[in-house]
């Protein structure tokens, strides 16, 4: 499962605009999305990992981790924005500590217990920048240096902050932005001349200078085709190098440094076709011998040295035996073998000071050209294989299974030689070969108390950091209200002195000025405001910036300002603008409610707590609701037993409740609705007649509610109450 992370520059410098019209940043942008179409193409893509990291400073840095999805990433990649310092040195090392959180965890990296090629995350960090100076806090530096200080548990346990299969490769943009650039040739891309080139090449990657929209696209096909699964090895020379081999090669000197001595390249580490998880034997040796007594271990390099000598030997190979065969990165090296030509000698590989008693250590393998000439394979075996070999070859033709006790001697010998974290993958080879009890079962790994249980703690602080971190992920800084200026010297402010009022008139121009008094690099006290992006831009510097429908609203602002006649509103704010908002946000109550402070408690604790009905005025509850009168009583239990053998009304229809009192059901047919009832008919209805002289006081309902019918129904009420009474009737008598 290859872990794609991508690290893009979010310095204020990536603001910086293109001749193509766009930014740094959203080409930045872009080319993620474009790498992942590109990689979509590969079948073996279904199971890669996406992870996002900025410059931001840490834990706000990491945008997508272990736990995010793809939408996440795709959500934070276009919601990046370009602000802040050039602080390459720190984003690396979280991006590393990223990679590095599950590592000890599942026990990947295997501590004091052999380096083994097939237990791997390989990974790929593509890192967008472009290219200008690193700024700090502390100053603009010159080189790249990544803190060594590192918060995640057994960090000190290898020298450098990155792992074996871990690589990192720069796109570094260096598009114009005045002119379009001349039509390049097809071609490789040169390297960058930035401090991140040399971090490149430490990792096993490479940087790219990219000069133009073409040359980008290029450089993103090149970076699909590098997600390969593999680690890192340091290939060094050691002793002379091989005599000429036919009449095409010349003698080299041994005192010249050829570009084949020393490459750190990789090696393919295949996963099974079956299982799609790579399968392996034999582990790389360290480069100490274990020490039972040692209370520590010793730090080990990120890549392991791994020297090659250059005397022809005969590759050994005996039946049943397994191996591990790992086929080499193109590179001067392989490059130099396979113009030798000699496809059936090979090239014995060391580690330094992994025997007990040879400073060079015993051979772990060879390197060998395959029989086409067309790769160059490393071949792992194990250790002190020349010695081994003859053994094992014996006991299975001569001995038959049945050893002497010359053979055990020999093979004890040979155990004694050996470091203790080759016992375990041994004893599995000899029981895959038919011979499981030549070793001993309390055998132990080599590996002290002290260590073993300084490791177990390690795995535990390192859970711990992994769920802290991945709870941090995606959390967002908080919003600074200015930067505060550090006085780097210690003598008084200028503001302290006695003749301050004379300093001022000379940098104000009033007076001469004495450049020998002022030092300008004290700022006692002073912060630097930050732009606060929710406040409406105010064109105070130039009058001829503000447009002309806006003159009169700029004046009365600046007059306000110059009065300061309200002392509750912020400079630069008047009470229209402080309610002058946009439609889109004027119905996001719910973010209001959140800036507003918590309320007090209520002093009676027994009361219900009264809802808000912001939005719809006539927002009710539907459980508490009213009900008029004549619900009621058409509800009650006398109702419930009545018949109706005359009126058609009294239990046919029922009445149904309306959100209004205004609109109700009429009792009578539809045809009938502005008819006037007698005070006869009121008594089906529970309506008493109305206290009032002379008023009879009825209910009118509506079946629709229609304008025109209500019209209808005012002018029969007029009509009807004017036959007794000279005032026209209240408007509220509808209700």
């Amino acid at each position: 499962m290859p872990i794609l992370l991508f690290l893009l520059d979010t310095s204020a410098s990536m603001n910086q605009r293109t001749y193509l019209g766009t930014t740094y940043l959203d080409i930045a942008k872009g080319a993620v999305e474009v790498f992942m179409k590109l990689r979509a193409r590969d079948p073996a893509s279904r199971g890669d990992r996406y992870m996002l990291v900025t410059f931001d400073d840490p834990p706000y840095g990491v945008k997508a981790g272990w736990k995010e999805n793809h939408g996440t990433f795709m959500c934070e990649l276009k919601n990046l924005q370009a602000s802040g310092l050039t602080t390459l040195g720190h984003a690396l090392r979280t991006a590393f500590d990223l990679l590095n959180l599950n590592r000890l965890v599942s026990g990947i990296d295997n501590y004091g217990q052999g380096r083994n090629p097939f237990f791997l995350e390989p990974s790929i960090i593509i890192t967008i920048t472009d290219g200008n100076k690193l700024t700090h806090t502390s100053g603009v530096p010159d080189e790249l240096h990544l803190p060594l200080n590192s918060p995640l548990a057994g960090s000190e346990l290898t020298k450098e902050p990155f792992r074996w299969d871990q690589r990192l490769f720069a796109l570094v943009l260096r598009l114009p932005g005045a002119s379009t650039p001349d039509a390049e040739q097809l071609g490789s891309v040169p390297n960058d001349e930035s401090a991140i080139t040399q971090m490149c090449e430490v990792t096993g990657g490479r940087s790219y200078s990219v000069l133009t929209q073409r040359m980008l696209n290029q450089c993103l096909e090149s970076l699909v085709q590098k997600v390969q699964s593999g680690v890192v090895l340091n290939f060094e020379k050691t002793g002379p190098d091989p005599p000429p081999v036919g009449e095409g090669h010349r003698p080299v000197s041994c005192f010249a440094p050829q570009p084949w001595h020393s490459c750190r390249k990789l090696i393919y580490v295949r996963p099974n076709p079956k299982t799609g998880v790579p399968v392996g034997h034999w582990p790389v040796p360290e480069s100490f011998w274990p020490d039972q007594n040692s209370p520590s271990l010793p730090p080990r390099t990120a890549h392991p040295v791994v020297r090659f000598s250059c005397v022809d030997c005969e590759p050994m190979v005996i039946d049943k035996l397994p191996f591990d065969k790992y086929e080499l990165e193109p590179s001067p090296l392989t490059q130099y073998i396979l113009e030798r030509k000699v496809p059936h000698m090979c090239w014995q590989v060391f580690v330094s000071s992994s025997s007990k008693q040879s400073d060079l250590g015993q051979p772990f393998g060879y390197l060998k050209a395959s029989t086409t000439l067309t790769c160059v394979n490393l071949f792992v075996m194990p250790y002190n294989y020349p010695v081994l070999l003859p053994l094992l070859d014996d006991l299975f033709k001569v001995h038959k299974l049945k050893p002497n006790l010359k053979w055990r001697q020999a093979f004890e010998m040979y155990l004694k030689t050996m470091p203790p974290y080759y016992l375990l993958p041994l004893k599995k080879a000899m029981r895959m070969m038919g011979a499981p009890n030549l070793i001993a079962e309390n055998l132990d790994c080599g590996l002290s108390y002290s260590v073993i249980s300084y490791l177990k703690k390690l795995s535990q602080q390192a859970k711990m950091e992994s769920e802290r971190l991945i709870v941090s992920v995606g959390k967002k800084a908080p919003q600074e209200t200015g930067i505060k200026v550090k006085n780097h010297s210690s003598a008084l402010s200028l503001a302290h002195r006695r003749d301050f009022k004379q300093l001022l008139q000379g940098i104000t121009g009033e007076a001469p000025l004495r450049l020998g008094d002022i030092n300008f690099k004290e700022f006692a006290g002073f912060q630097i405001g930050l732009l606060n992006k929710e406040m409406k831009p105010q064109a105070y510097r130039n009058a001829y910036d503000i447009p002309r429908r806006n003159l009169l609203d700029q004046l009365t602002r600046m007059r306000s300002n110059l009065l300061r006649t309200s002392q509750k509103l912020i400079r630069g704010q008047d009470e229209d603008y402080l309610h002058s908002i946009p439609v889109a946000q004027m119905g996001n109550y719910q973010e209001y409610l959140k800036m507003m402070p918590s309320p007090l408690r209520e002093i009676d604790p027994d009361q219900p707590k009264r809802l808000h009905t912001f939005g719809n005025p006539f927002k009710q509850d539907k459980k508490g609701m009213m009900i008029d009168e004549a619900d009621e009583f058409v509800a009650g239990p006398q109702n419930k037993k009545r018949t109706s053998s005359g009126d058609s009304m009294s239990g046919s229809v029922k009445r149904r409740r309306s959100m209004s009192p205004l609109l109700r059901r009429p009792l009578s047919p539809i045809g009938n609705t502005n008819h006037i009832k007698s005070p006869g008919h009121a008594q089906n209805y529970g309506k008493p007649a109305s206290p009032h002289k002379g008023i009879v006081r009825t209910h009118y309902t509506i079946f629709m509610p229609d304008f025109n019918t209500i019209l209808r129904l005012w002018a029969t009420v007029r009509r009807n109450w004017t036959t007794n009474n000279t005032a026209a009737p209240p408007f509220s008598f509808l209700c």
